[in-house]
This record gives C-alpha cells, sequence and structure tokens, in this order.
C-alpha cells in the first residue's frame, strides 16, 4: 500500500490575495472595535467622573462647552411654565416610563436650556399623561451636568412635535432644530441632568447612551476569530496528503 505524506500545493494568486485581503480586513475591523470599546470606557469614565466633580461657572462653558469632558454646573434662572416634553419609552430597572425634560431661561442668556428633571415610570395610555411633580416656581438654582443631546437613532414619520396641540408633549427624539422651533428660541447646545434628588420625585440615574466596552470587545474577538479562521482554511486547502 502506497505511503502518504503532506506536501505545499501552490496556491494561485488569486487565492494568495482573497486571503492577505481578508485577513487584513477582519484584523482591522477588530482594531476599530477595540477603538470604539476604549472610546466608550472613556466616556464612562467621564460621564462618571462629572457627576463628583467641583462645580464649574455655567457662562464660562454654556455656549461652548468642552467637547471631551461634561462640565457640573450651578444654574440660575427659571422654568418657562408649560412648555415641556416627555420623552417615551425610557426603560429603566425593566420598567417603562419617560425622562420629563423642561425649558429653562438663564440668568443673562437669550437661549433657552433644556433641563432633564429625571425619570418617572408611565406606561402610555390613550388620553392621559403622567402625573408629574411641579416645576418650582420663581428664581431658582439648578445643579447638574452639563451633557450632549441624547442620541435619538432611527427615526420615521418626521416631526412629531408640530402636530401636538396639549403640553408636556411626546417625543421619542429629542432634536435640538424640532425643540427649538417648538419654542421659538434659540437653544443651548446641551442638556442639563439634574443631580440626585430622593425628595424631587423622579429617578436620575444618569448614564450615556453607548454601546457597553465589553461588547465592543467582543465584536473584536470575533473579527480576529475570523482573521485567523481565513489563515487555517488557506493552509487546510494548500497542505495537500499526498502518495509517494
Amino acid at each position: 500500500m502506497p505511503a502518504t505524506t503532506r506536501r505545499w500545493r501552490s496556491a494561485s494568486w488569486f487565492a494568495i490575495a482573497l486571503t492577505i485581503g481578508g485577513v487584513l480586513l477582519f484584523v482591522r475591523l477588530g482594531e476599530w472595535q477595540l477603538d470604539r470599546a476604549r472610546a466608550a470606557q472613556e466616556l464612562l469614565d467621564a460621564f462618571g467622573a462629572a457627576q463628583h466633580a467641583a462645580f464649574e461657572e455655567f457662562s464660562g462653558v454654556a455656549a461652548a462647552p468642552p467637547t471631551a469632558r461634561f462640565p457640573h454646573v450651578r444654574v440660575s434662572g427659571r422654568f418657562v411654565e408649560g412648555r415641556g416634553w416627555l420623552r417615551d419609552e425610557q426603560v429603566r430597572d425593566g420598567k417603562v416610563g419617560v425622562e420629563v425634560i423642561d425649558a429653562f431661561a438663564v440668568d443673562g442668556s437669550a437661549a433657552l436650556l433644556l433641563v432633564d428633571r429625571g425619570w418617572i415610570e408611565w406606561t402610555r395610555t390613550a388620553d392621559a399623561k403622567p402625573v408629574l411633580p411641579p416645576l418650582p416656581a420663581g428664581e431658582v438654582s439648578l445643579a447638574g451636568v452639563y451633557a450632549p443631546f441624547p442620541g435619538s437613532g432611527m427615526r420615521v414619520g418626521g416631526n412629531a412635535l408640530s402636530a401636538q396641540k396639549v403640553w408636556p408633549k411626546l417625543t421619542l427624539a429629542l432634536e435640538p432644530a424640532e425643540i427649538s422651533a417648538d419654542l421659538g428660541r434659540p437653544l443651548l447646545p446641551r442638556v442639563l441632568l439634574l443631580d440626585p434628588d430622593p425628595a424631587s420625585g423622579f429617578a436620575r440615574t444618569w448614564t450615556p447612551a453607548v454601546m457597553p466596552p465589553a461588547r465592543h470587545q467582543a465584536y473584536a474577538f470575533q473579527w480576529f476569530a475570523f482573521a485567523l479562521a481565513a489563515l487555517i482554511l488557506f493552509v487546510a486547502l494548500h497542505w495537500k496528503k499526498v502518495k509517494d
């Protein structure tokens, strides 16, 4: 019976190019996911640090906030009565509710500030809005994190605010241009996320809406595994058994 051994079979240029291209692509995608994991972790760290940082002067960051961090500020002014929005379908601890957003007139500023008062449990019904804790009246001082507008994801149906006549208005997205048009006033470029207050009636556990770093790392592992699989497949197809 003839003996068999393994010998390398010459690969075509197409197979070599396809393998090298695939490996480089998979490795680059893996590195991209690792970069996103690092960016997400830096964002979470910066956001967590902001909530315990010393207060900054709001006038110094109001119109041009720093891109790499989230200032912890105090701001004085008055709430604009009867101008609010309910960011619908916000889930916390397995419960559905809304985030309550109100317009705030900052002392000395022509642009209005949107203030996220926090989350409250509520399930949408046909004719009723949730019962909300009342707005503070008169001049007040607020404390919170000055954070970017939350991402709205994919949207369909256009601007839903213009068709609503009863306040507070329901919305899934917090789009600055639409809110500004709703108010007929310019807006400051960020939202104030109020500091926790057990007496407020709202839940205020703030976390940026980003994919967890661990998930990015898992995707990176998958891309690197594809690169390794491409190399193994190339070797398996060209390292053939032959008869002596």
